[in-house]
Parts: C-alpha cells; sequence; structure tokens
C-alpha cells in the first residue's frame, strides 16, 4: 500500500517530536541544529500543521524536558559522550527545568493542539502520554514529524509499528543534527518501520 493510499484511509493526527527551541532557536539552543536546516524544517512543519488544522487533524508536539540533570546522566550512553565531540556532547544541559529551549516554536503551535512536555528518551511513547492521547481519539495512523530522524524520530516509529499504528514520516519535516545520517534513517524506515511521503504528497492527500 502506498503512504498516499495509507493517507487518504487513515484516522490521522499529527506527532511533531521535539520542535522545540532547544533544537531549532539559534539564539537559545543547546543542541542546535544548523541554522539553515532549522529554518528550513520549521516552515515545512508549519505548514504541515495548517493544513492539518484546516481539516480539523489533531496535532499534537511532544517535548523533551527533564525535572534535573541526573534524568540524563541516568542514561550511561548520554553520560559516556557528554563534554566529547559526539554530536549530543551538551546533553547534560539540554532541555532542563527553566530554560528557553523548553518552548514549541511558537510559529508552529495553534489552538486545541496538545502539546506533551515530559519525553525523557528518544521514543516518545516512553513514560509519555502519547498512546493515550491518540487512542482515545481513535488515531491510527500517525503523521510524525521532528528531530532528529535518526535518534527520536526514528525510535518512536519503531514502537508506534510495535503498537500497530500506520507511521508516515513526512520527509521535509524531518531533520537531523547528524546530517549524514538523515536519509539512512529514512530508509531504515521505508524498509522495516513505516512509510515516508514529501510534504506535497501528505498535505494533497489529507485535503
Amino acid at each position: 500500500m502506498s503512504a498516499d493510499k495509507v493517507i487518504r484511509e487513515g484516522k490521522l493526527a499529527v506527532v511533531t517530536i521535539d520542535m522545540h527551541r532547544g533544537h531549532l532557536d539559534p539564539e537559545v539552543a543547546t543542541m542546535p541544529l544548523a541554522p539553515e536546516a532549522s529554518a528550513r524544517v520549521t516552515a515545512a512543519n508549519k505548514v504541515l500543521v495548517d493544513a492539518a488544522r484546516e481539516k480539523g487533524i489533531p496535532v499534537v508536539h511532544v517535548v523533551t524536558s527533564y525535572h534535573g540533570v541526573e534524568e540524563i546522566a541516568s542514561n550511561p550512553w548520554w553520560s559516556r559522550v557528554a563534554g566529547t565531540d559526539a554530536s549530543r556532547a551538551n546533553v547534560l544541559n539540554h532541555q532542563l527545568a527553566g530554560l528557553p529551549g523548553l518552548a514549541v516554536m511558537p510559529e508552529l503551535v495553534g489552538e486545541g493542539d496538545i502539546t506533551l512536555h515530559g519525553k525523557k528518551r528518544y521514543d516518545s511513547f516512553y513514560s509519555t502520554e502519547l498512546d493515550h492521547v491518540l487512542r482515545s481519539r481513535g488515531i491510527d495512523t500517525i503523521l510524525l514529524t521532528g528531530v532528529n530522524t535518526n535518534s527520536c524520530v526514528l525510535a518512536t516509529t519503531v514502537t508506534g509499528n510495535t503498537l500497530d499504528y500506520s507511521v508516515v514520516v513526512v520527509e521535509e519535516c524531518v531533520d537531523t543534527m547528524d546530517p549524514a545520517l538523515h536519509e539512512a534513517g529514512l530508509k531504515l524506515i521505508r524498509q522495516a518501520f513505516g512509510y515516508t511521503a514529501t510534504l506535497d504528497e501528505t498535505v494533497a492527500a489529507i485535503r
């Protein structure tokens, strides 16, 4: 089945992952995408969420946040890469309580959107209300966007597949701090876990 058919036949929700200032606003980001990538993925997400709202499709924003650094440091891999030359070297300073990066990019937030703070790990279902929010609304198909393609987006797609959702990753609406792995992440998703579709294909299908 094509992604187009999946979108047209599904009970849809848009789920954005970590489309927050901590990745996307160069002035405050603690683990930033490249500025041009931030601008591009934010603009693409705005097109998608605006189109979804026009059709009454729920928009759910999932946001990483921590009460304290110990919640991050308890992950042994993150502790090991902290302060190194890894792309996630600043992980122990990322999305802590009180930081401006916790806010979803303002142009992406609309009336009626649901924002779930408290994501702790790559998988947006793990220790969040996401599954309940979707199932209580009869959602069976997720239009997935966000950061990073090869970590949070991939991990969430894998769990979405495991939980028997149809997951469609909107290609222009995802990006990563690891640019060389963006296409690899999409390829893994297409091969084993879900669908990908361009922004134009997705907007046309939901309209």
